[in-house]
């Protein structure tokens, strides 16, 4: 059987589904389509229902808890990981309020968790998370929304960290970010969702213990990414959290979700948030 997979073509993603896609484990007859994209152009694909098993924003999931279930492995939560918003100077919580600023994507969580820190801030621009530097650099806005291996370089270009957005998170909740996860289009029968979700537990085992195997395939997708930089992206965004989200986690997740309701920026759904844990034997 075929799925199409979506991933992006960031470290931590090409990390954990090297094993999956390249014939390191025994994937149960299953076969995959790779899509390599940004994020947002998931998200993206993923509300016009075009993909079977795709990476998600836990923002544009919120969205789509009609068509698609969480995967228990894969996720990418975590403490001192969050988005951070930039600027070539200090800003004030009035002058944010009133900046033109670069956002990676509507349905991206950065955005959600910087609608929770600044409700004010109401100017915004959706920018390929790559090019957001650049936009603040070249002062086209006056804040960026940074993600991804960003955080490791934006101080090198002079830039300013106005808030991280994780620690507003955790300092306001206690718990760890929830950034993205793993999801299969409900569409498919139960017994496939749940072969996806071994399999996807399986790669996750397998890029931990053979941390060597996959460095080939990261740095193909790694856009002259310095290696360094390339291993504090794994380090950052994969953990405990991605080889099961756990109580902890899934917790983190149902927080995010309820909050976000309770604000009305999601709708509500009485669909399940987690593949069931009975149903994974």
């Amino acid at each position: 059987m075929k799925l199409s997979l979506g991933f992006s073509p960031c470290p931590n993603d090409t990390f954990i589904f090297d094993a999956m896609i390249n014939g390191r484990i025994d994937t149960e007859g299953l076969e995959f389509e790779v899509i390599l994209a940004d994020v947002e152009a998931l998200n993206q694909k993923a509300f016009a229902g075009e993909l079977d098993i795709t990476k998600l924003s836990y923002h544009a999931y919120a969205h789509l808890l009609d068509q698609y279930i969480l995967l228990d492995a894969g996720s990418a939560l975590g403490h001192n990981c969050g988005p951070l918003l930039i600027a070539k100077k200090q800003l004030s919580r009035e002058e944010v309020n009133q900046s033109d600023i670069a956002i990676p994507g509507k349905y991206t969580t950065a955005n959600f968790l910087l609608g929770l820190a600044f409700p004010g801030a109401t100017q915004k621009r959706e920018v390929i998370f790559s090019d957001i530097e650049n936009q603040v650099l070249q002062e086209k806005v006056q804040a960026g929304l940074i993600i991804h291996e960003n955080r490791f370089t934006y101080q090198d270009k002079g830039l300013k960290k106005i808030i991280d957005l994780g620690e507003y998170w955790e300092s306001e909740t206690k718990m760890p970010i929830p950034l993205g996860g793993i999801v299969v289009n409900r569409r498919l029968a139960p017994n496939v969702q749940q072969k996806v979700n071994r399999v996807m537990a399986r790669s996750v085992a397998y890029a931990f213990d053979h941390p060597e195997a996959s460095r080939p395939f990261v740095k193909e997708h790694a856009q002259e990414m310095e290696e360094a930089v390339m291993q504090q992206h794994i380090n950052l965004y994969v953990n405990d959290y991605t080889k099961g989200l756990g109580e902890k986690g899934r917790s983190a997740v149902q927080h995010m979700f309820d909050l976000a309701r309770a604000k009305n920026i999601i709708p509500h759904s009485d669909q399940s948030l987690f593949l069931s844990a009975e149903k994974l034997a």
